[in-house]
């Protein structure tokens, strides 16, 4: 009874993808651990997940209201300065054809 090459070629291929499978599920569960361990060092624990997504929900809102108010804020002032300059060309106008 003699094995085939490609029998050899599949049995091969079967070895290496389980071996991936393997190392892949070694790398998941190692990254996994060293993000809990990082976020235990903030002192951030799995139980807090929910209150840690609501708080950068909570940032994310604050953070557009003030972008938001900035350019309301940018938006008034240049309404304010073009007003002055066209209430200046006026008072120019006024006093020329005053004369």
């Amino acid at each position: 009874m003699r094995i085939q090459d490609d029998e050899i070629r599949a049995i091969v291929a079967e070895t290496l993808a389980e071996q991936q499978r393997h190392q892949q599920e070694s790398i998941d569960a190692i990254v996994l651990k060293a993000v809990a361990s990082v976020l235990a060092s903030f002192g951030i624990e799995d139980d807090d997940r929910r209150e840690l997504r609501a708080d950068f929900q909570h940032l994310r809102r604050w953070r557009k209201s003030v972008e938001q108010a900035q350019s309301y804020t940018f938006k008034a002032v240049i309404t304010v300065l073009a007003t002055g300059l066209m209430g200046a060309v006026w008072l120019g106008v006024k006093v020329v054809l005053g004369k």
